[in-house]
């Protein structure tokens, strides 16, 4: 039965999505992205025989293909607590309304769309309430979660809402999976062997790094030669004071900015592979 569905892959992204579903032995019936960047490494990762629709918004829901699952990460920066939080505001906002008007129209038996977690209380919490009336309308019983990949064995904290819904004609009750006893080693992940990655002494940005050490919220809080002691140490440098962690990654953003490593004695940066791993990609992807 889970061979012959299909699933269409809303604001695509380079297709985690796709990965998951295909796993699962559903098949793709097309996919949506704008970003250049990530369409290259979807084709990269998928294949470039899947047709990509584009712009969300300016689909036309009758010209879609049939298909059963409707995914969709739908853009998070307008709703994400480190952004000016714009909610509908913002036309990044705006494309839960295309992502509606798809579902009143196609009536996929199922959705996932995936957000920040800073959704669930943006406008005290009506921008979600708002959210869900939406699906409701569109014929899906809906239910939402908050959960951290740390705790399905993704070395990655990183808190997002899912919000699953199925046709109320299914009349299916579902309920979220409960997290799993931790079952990784974060030096299984950080395995990057090229030197082009460490963060070497006389380079500006080792030099940035002591500054940072250095400034008013971290000033005499840490000494160097300790933190570079501890192997497998990951530092996040993104904030003005400096967060330590020791059994998985801050939440990986474009570009690994401002997440380093220790190893060997050495600070190091993310690669793309590394990156990839911590966020559950198999190797042979990686």
């Amino acid at each position: 039965m889970v061979g012959s569905l299909r699933f269409f892959d809303f604001c695509a992204g380079i297709g985690s999505a796709h990965f998951a579903f295909h796993n699962l032995g559903l098949e793709c019936a097309g996919y949506s992205e704008i970003e250049s960047s990530a369409i290259s490494m979807y084709q990269l990762f998928h294949g470039t025989h899947h047709k990509n629709y584009g712009d969300v918004m300016q689909i036309n829901p009758h010209e879609l293909p049939d298909f059963d699952i409707l995914c969709a990460g739908f853009p998070c920066q307008t709703f994400s607590i480190v952004g000016k939080r714009q909610g509908f505001e913002d036309s990044r906002g705006q494309i839960i309304y295309g992502l509606c008007d798809i579902l009143k129209i196609k009536q996929p038996k199922a959705f996932l769309l995936e957000n920040v977690k800073g959704l669930v209380n943006i406008n005290k919490g009506q921008s979600l309430k708002n959210i869900m009336s939406m699906l409701e309308g569109a014929g899906y019983s809906v239910t939402y979660k908050v959960t951290e990949s740390t705790a399905f064995n993704i070395p990655q904290k990183r808190e997002r809402i899912y919000i699953v819904g199925f046709l109320k004609s299914k009349n299916i009750h579902f309920t979220f999976p409960e997290s799993e006893p931790k079952n990784y080693d974060i030096k299984n992940f950080l395995i990057e062997t090229n030197e082009q990655f460490i963060i070497k002494t006389d380079t500006s940005v080792y030099q940035t790094f002591l500054k940072y050490l250095n400034n008013k919220y971290n000033i005499g809080k840490y000494d160097l030669k300790t933190l570079l002691s501890q192997d497998y140490l990951v530092l996040d440098t993104r904030q003005s004071d400096l967060r330590l962690y020791r059994d998985a990654v801050p939440t990986i953003r474009t570009g690994r900015q401002g997440i380093l490593y220790v190893r060997h004695g050495h600070l190091r940066r993310l690669s793309g592979r590394e990156a990839l791993l911590l966020q559950g990609f198999d190797d042979k992807y990686a």
